[in-house]
């Protein structure tokens, strides 16, 4: 059997964001939630959103998450960090890359904690705060009607709904109010929406 094609054998796993996917350079995103993977490894998805997939940290990568951000998962979604491809990262004493965060949204300045680099040897490790501009308020009121249309249609919820636009503005504390009071189908509702769809 001839084979034309055989670049679908390099892709990396499709099931999580990978180092691969930030070759290109650093991406900045936002979580819409954060679930439990399943996975011993890597047990939980920090899910993004905008057609990309899932980030799963590594240990060293959650506990920074855990030591800045908090153990409460909901506390997360919202919130913004900066991935990138650190081609140092080693696997089984081979340099292979792998995803790191070097700035987190909700801290005013640089915070350190030491991580494990290698077996038995902890190193600093610095995260920097990611710096979002707030939401404008113009474009917020003309933006409410539409999106209080598709929280009500049962196409999104308003958590998913804030972490949407804040990958591109922070919202105000009067904003997010606006946001979470806008009436959300009952689950009847929903499910003649998901039905449709």
């Amino acid at each position: 059997m001839r084979i034309n094609d055989l670049s679908k054998t390099i892709k990396p796993k499709s099931d999580q964001l990978n180092a691969d996917d930030l070759i290109s350079g650093p991406m900045t995103v936002t979580v819409q939630s954060v679930t439990l993977s399943g996975q011993e490894d890597q047990p939980i998805n920090v899910n993004l959103g905008g057609g990309l997939q899932p980030y799963k940290p590594c240990k060293s990568m959650r506990r920074l998450l855990i030591f800045v951000w908090g153990k409460d998962g909901n506390e997360w979604v919202g919130r913004s960090m900066t991935l990138y491809n650190d081609p140092a990262v080693t696997w089984a004493g081979q340099k292979v890359g792998g995803i790191r965060i070097s700035h987190l949204s909700a801290i005013s300045e640089p915070i350190s904690i030491a991580l494990t680099a290698t077996r038995g040897k902890r190193k600093p490790y610095t995260v920097e705060p990611l710096i979002i501009p707030d939401y404008p308020q113009s474009d917020f009121d003309n933006n409410l009607p539409a999106w209080t249309s598709a929280v009500q249609a049962g196409k999104m919820t308003t958590q998913q709904l804030v972490a949407k636009i804040q990958q591109k503005g922070l919202l105000s504390a009067s904003q997010l109010d606006a946001i979470n009071s806008i009436n959300t189908p009952s689950s009847e509702q929903l499910d003649d929406t998901l039905e449709d769809l």
